[in-house]
């Protein structure tokens, strides 16, 4: 599908998907992905789907075609100007008919979630005897390498790379969780995050384990009130007093408090720090307590200041990414600067290319008064 200078190309199939075929093509409306930092990313195809022809008076067509079968893999790959970005890497989950009164209004819905979703569907109980837990991720991830998994890159903290103590020697995955469980578990257990990111080319997926990439080199900036620069159709600014918290806890029998994010993960993004005024405790954790409560505080003051908006994709010639930064200017110096990007959604459809987003930061205040461009 051609949009105004974008292409758009959708790999359906079983495990290595192929170009979907033209009758699929035609029929599509549009399309929608979600990505987020707290979770698995998501899709919907909606297809147009009528009854007028005389193979179609049992039933839709569409609806008996085998390429749109649960379980079925979809990557959607956009491309801006000359390289190709793969935008989603999913599996198919749910179908949905939604009949009309207007002929060739019926509304096929195809939706669907990232790869890990193939992680989330049978409980197991594997052992990983004397194993640093980043050594079981890697396990772990060897058993769905059919999807083009790219192991992660080993994590700064040393802690998740050591050997388990002596007494774990025998530790096992707990019953009734399923791999994508575990593996959140253990992300929690320092303050981690475990997600997939697809590409950089059609049927691969990066995997992500270990802290939240807030240390990246920043994408190119979105422009607000900038005359014929602007790319960012509207925005909205909200500062969360309430967010920002300090977190109590206890660790060998000795009890501590964390009242700032870590610096080892991140560096403060806005040049006035929204102050902890409320406070929490920890509780029901023996062991790492100290990563847990730092990832407890460093999530609260991810959301003191949020800005939500409308980006306009064809003017910003590109995909903005979630799960790094970016750079904002034009809306004067307490919001501009350098943003995490929380959520990103994309629409698509013949002459509309929309994305929505979500950024986070500490504060208000720019620390930096040049901003990448690109």
């Amino acid at each position: 599908m051609n949009l105004l200078g974008v292409h758009l190309t959708i790999l359906i199939g079983e495990t290595v998907p192929s170009p979907a075929p033209s009758q699929l093509s035609e029929a599509l409306k549009d399309v929608e992905v979600n990505h987020r930092d707290d979770g698995p990313s998501g899709f919907q195809l909606r297809y147009r789907v009528g009854r007028a022809g005389l193979f179609d008076l049992r039933d839709y067509g569409l609806l008996s075609n085998p390429l749109l079968k649960p379980f079925n893999r979809v990557i959607i790959v956009v491309r801006f100007s000359v390289a190709p970005q793969v935008l989603m890497d999913g599996i198919i989950t749910n179908i949905q008919l939604t009949p009309n009164e207007q002929p060739g209004e019926d509304i096929l819905t195809i939706t669907g979630e990232d790869i890990s979703i193939m992680m989330d569907l049978e409980e197991q109980s594997r052992p990983y005897p004397a194993m640093p837990d980043y050594v079981a991720v890697g396990q772990i991830i060897s058993n769905y390498m059919e999807y083009g998994l790219v192991p992660p890159v080993p994590p700064i903290n040393q802690e998740a790379l050591s050997p388990v103590n002596p007494l774990e020697q025998i530790r096992q995955q707990p019953v009734n969780v399923t791999d994508r469980a575990y593996l959140n578990s253990l992300a929690e257990l320092y303050g981690f995050v475990f997600y997939l990111t697809p590409g950089p080319v059609p049927g691969v997926n990066k995997v992500h384990w270990g802290p939240p990439q807030r240390l990246t080199v920043p994408q190119c900036a979105l422009s607000v009130k900038m005359g014929p620069f602007t790319n960012v159709d509207s925005i909205n600014f909200q500062f969360n007093a309430l967010s920002a918290q300090s977190t109590q806890y206890t660790e060998n029998g000795r009890s501590s408090k964390i009242s700032s994010t870590s610096l080892d993960s991140r560096i403060p993004l806005a040049r006035n720090v929204a102050g902890a005024r409320r406070s929490t405790t920890l509780t029901g954790f023996s062991s790492r307590s100290a990563a847990r409560a730092q990832g407890a505080v460093d999530k609260s003051f991810d959301n003191v200041l949020t800005a939500t908006g409308e980006l306009n994709a064809i003017r910003y010639n590109g995909i903005l990414s979630p799960r790094g930064l970016v750079g904002l200017r034009g809306a004067g110096d307490t919001y501009d600067g350098i943003y995490y990007v929380k959520n990103v959604s994309h629409r698509i459809s013949k002459g509309h290319y929309g994305q929505s987003f979500t950024l986070t930061r500490e504060g208000t205040g720019t620390i930096s008064p040049l901003i990448p461009v690109c």
